[in-house]
């Protein structure tokens, strides 16, 4: 792992993942998690504050990129939230088949390599009627954005841990398994190519 990787891309990634549109989001998301919840990609524990405690049983966050976790153990320290970290790929969570009531992914499933067999993995770890809960950025509906996204992501990737600008998040919810039972979409305050949104619940299909 290079300098960067190490030390800048975490604190520009918390950084992006912490201006006010990506706050507002995440408030109207994350107090929904109720039971034992699963959050993927936890990195800097962004979504810690927004959890409602009196709906929590447990709370487990996997994320592979161990520089993260620090800022993320100060953040669950100050939000009061005991959480279980795991520290493996979304491809292969590593708890029993039926675990969770809830997932929780936030601007993760751009940066996930094969977020599909992620998808999969959530779905196999929820229980019978629990529910996947999502906020993601994507692809634009936008012709003219879209060709934009696909022009930048590789460039983009490099300098952002991984992530597609271009992933279409509805499509990869229904082929991981997933059946959405709510979703809004909208350009957040920013940049175009960068700033489509999709946030909901889906269940297994």
């Amino acid at each position: 792992m290079n300098l960067y990787d190490r030390y800048l891309l975490p604190t520009l990634i918390d950084l992006l993942c912490g201006i006010k549109p990506v706050q507002r989001q995440r408030a109207k998301l994350v107090p929904r998690a109720q039971g034992r919840v699963l959050e993927i990609g936890i990195g800097t524990g962004r979504n810690l504050p927004f959890y409602d405690k009196t709906r929590l049983s447990e709370l487990y966050g996997l994320d592979p990129a161990l520089q993260m976790h620090p800022k993320a153990l100060e953040r669950m320290h100050e939000a009061g939230i005991e959480v279980e970290m795991l520290d493996l790929p979304a491809e292969k969570i590593p708890m029993p088949d039926a675990s969770f009531d809830t997932v929780v992914t936030t601007f993760t499933l751009c940066t996930i390599p094969d977020a599909v067999a992620a998808l999969r993995e959530m779905r196999r770890v929820l229980k019978p009627g629990g529910r996947l809960l999502f906020c993601e950025h994507g692809k634009a509906p936008d012709a003219s954005v879209h060709q934009w996204q696909n022009r930048l992501t590789p460039l983009w990737k490099p300098l952002a841990g991984g992530c597609h600008l271009n992933r279409d998040i509805p499509a990869l919810l229904r082929e991981g398994g997933f059946h959405i039972e709510d979703m809004e979409q909208l350009y957040l305050p920013g940049p175009r190519p960068l700033t489509y949104n999709y946030w909901g619940s889906a269940t297994a299909a």
